[in-house]
């Protein structure tokens, strides 16, 4: 049984840093695309960026760009996504998620997790 299981999300402040964590079970972590999209309360999910199964490609939003870091451990089968001078708008629950095959929308992927509430405060 695949399971994916985000952490670190919490209520931060405006400039504020914040490290997600994404923990793979259940799968050949090296093997698969990792990835992270958000979803806002309203809104559609939306993506934030993947890392190729091979760690060569990388892949970010334009919000993401400069400011948030996708990066994974193979010995733990663990993604990251280390974001720095975050917003109020990049309040969200965030959702990673694994895949052979790359997919611009969440359920395109094959296999994502529960999400972790990230709020940031103005």
């Amino acid at each position: 049984q695949v399971q994916l299981v985000e952490s670190g999300g919490g209520l931060v402040q405006t400039g504020d840093s914040l490290r997600l964590s994404c923990e793979a079970s259940g799968l050949s972590f090296g093997d698969y695309n990792m990835a992270w999209f958000r979803q806002a309360p309203g809104k559609d999910s939306e993506s934030v960026g993947f890392i190729s199964y091979s760690d060569i490609t990388f892949n970010y939003a334009r919000f993401a760009e400069g400011r948030f870091t996708i990066s994974r451990d193979k010995t733990r089968n663990t993604m990251y996504l280390q974001m720095s001078h975050l917003r109020p708008e990049d309040t969200a629950v965030y959702y990673c998620a694994a895949a052979k095959n790359t997919a611009p929308v969440l359920h395109g992927w094959d296999y994502r997790g529960q999400g972790t509430q990230v709020t940031v405060a103005s």
